[in-house]
């Protein structure tokens, strides 16, 4: 069976679209081929871990990717999960439907490392719940969260 595939693209890969990944993948890989990139490459969030390890997700072979490292490939589902993806990305082709869900960034909480976490698991709650509900019938409904 041929599985649509799904891009979360935000701007360093590293947290938001890390999220995505990791979430889809658990909740439906079975149904879904399931990337993330950026449009620059850094790394994955600690907390990212954290978070993921937290729900029984292991996200460790994680690594930030660029969206020119798909060059050449369509996906059927293309998402930015940030404004500043959304203006700066590059053109990824979407063979069926190209969404804008933005999220808020967990990684501008510095408060304390403890509100650094908690901001971490509320984009990761946030995230799952538009997911739960995006990918739950035979076709995806990519609305705002």
């Amino acid at each position: 069976m041929i599985r649509p595939s799904v891009l979360f693209v935000c701007t360093h890969n590293s947290a938001r679209s890390q999220l995505a990944e990791a979430l889809l993948r658990a909740r439906a890989g079975d149904r879904y081929e399931v990337f993330s990139a950026g449009t620059r490459a850094t790394m994955v969030k600690p907390e990212v871990l954290t978070v993921l390890a937290e729900i029984g997700i292991d996200a460790g072979g994680h690594r930030s990717k660029t969206v020119e490292s798909f060059a050449g490939r369509g996906f059927d589902y293309v998402v930015t999960v940030c404004d500043s993806a959304r203006e700066a990305c590059p053109f990824v082709p979407a063979l069926r439907y190209r969404a804008h869900v933005p999220f808020v960034d967990p990684s501008d909480a510095v408060e304390s490392p403890e509100a650094r976490l908690e901001a971490f698991r509320e984009a990761r709650d946030r995230i799952a719940a538009w997911i739960d509900r995006a990918f739950a019938g035979a076709e995806p409904d990519l609305g705002i969260p």
